[in-house]
């Protein structure tokens, strides 16, 4: 029997570079309530948005992940054909087949590796973050590409008065290589398929192909009430695992970076963590919405681009939604070499 080698990985990694891209069209609140029976300040009270992206027709994922994937290739000083992996993490990509990742490859300059997407609701960014922390420090790769895209736009009833405000398009995008000091603690992350319908796409696509009525698309449902109790009970629990995980406390936290999917839900996290008042916590959602996969590299980029956050801050990202899935992980912001 012949000795087989493992690959040699890399043992300290973190983020080298970050960017982003939102669509140019903002949509306010005022517009949304042109289709349903509400009120600028019913959805602020209620959510903590003003106004979100949305964009245009003609624009894609792809398109949104290559502006977002290029920008944090050079804020890593870096190029596509440094590139090793492209994840995607997405849950509108509008092709079942092939993975949007593979053409964002192929346009940042990275032709030829291996390229895919992972569709985990709105922990999907934790999740792809976890597998390349794995492909880098498994020897597998040595820089990998992590992108965020939605353009959820698309896939809402603008009648529908339960979540038709909610959600926003957008791009983020962070590089994940070798680094001096680790920068990535260990991801704690599951799933309760037991909720499985509190987020959900209403009606599969042969379903809907097979259908006489073909007025209302395939669109995106949400049962509010139970995301809500859900999520600021339970995940505190999950952020607090990856804290104990990582060996370090609340008050190692300089930067608190929650799915931007409702500002109350975010409060009572904070609150149930008690970081001290020096934490900064993300509230990218005022003015982009929630944008599933890609709210949190969305909402590190707006905090480090602000000066809310400093690059090498210690930060606790947590990813929640649809699945009902989650992803929690301490990290160390990356640096950011903006113009």
């Amino acid at each position: 029997m012949v000795e087989l080698h493992e690959a040699t990985g890399i043992k300290n990694i973190g983020m080298l570079g970050i960017g982003a891209y939102r669509p140019e069209r903002v949509v306010t609140n005022d517009e949304i309530c042109e289709n349903i029976d509400s009120s600028d300040e019913w959805i602020y009270t209620r959510t903590g948005i003003k106004t979100r992206r949305f964009a245009r027709h003609d624009e894609t994922v792809v398109e949104m992940g290559v502006n977002a994937g290029r920008t944090a290739i050079a804020n890593a000083l870096l190029s596509g054909t440094d590139i090793d992996a492209v994840i995607l993490a997405t849950n509108t990509h509008l092709l079942q087949t092939p993975a949007g990742a593979v053409k964002i490859a192929t346009e940042l300059g990275a032709n030829g590796v291996p390229a895919f997407d992972v569709t985990v609701g709105c922990a999907g960014f934790g999740y792809a973050m976890s597998l390349a922390g794995d492909m880098v420090r498994g020897g597998s790769a040595t820089n990998v590409l992590v992108i965020g895209a939605e353009q959820l736009s698309v896939t809402l009833d603008m009648t529908d008065r339960g979540n038709c405000f909610i959600f926003g398009d957008g791009a983020g995008a962070v590089v994940i290589g070798p680094t001096e000091k680790q920068g990535l603690g260990p991801v704690v992350w599951g799933s309760d398929g037991t909720q499985f319908d509190a987020i959900r796409q209403d009606i599969d696509w042969l379903s809907y192909i097979d259908s006489d009525d073909h007025s209302k698309r395939p669109y995106i449902r949400l049962q509010g009430t139970a995301v809500f109790r859900w999520a600021a009970f339970e995940m505190g629990k999950a952020a607090q695992r990856a804290l104990d995980v990582a060996k370090v406390d609340a008050s190692d936290i300089d930067v608190f970076v929650p799915h931007q999917a409702n500002t109350r839900i975010n409060d009572l996290l904070a609150k149930s963590l008690k970081f001290p008042e020096t934490t900064a916590v993300a509230n990218d959602i005022e003015t982009t919405g929630n944008t599933s996969a890609a709210s949190i590299p969305l909402a590190m980029e707006t905090m480090l681009s602000t000066g809310a956050a400093k690059p090498g801050d210690t930060a606790l990202l947590l990813g929640y939604g649809a699945g009902l899935s989650y992803a929690a992980q301490v990290v160390t912001m990356p640096p950011i070499p903006f113009e």
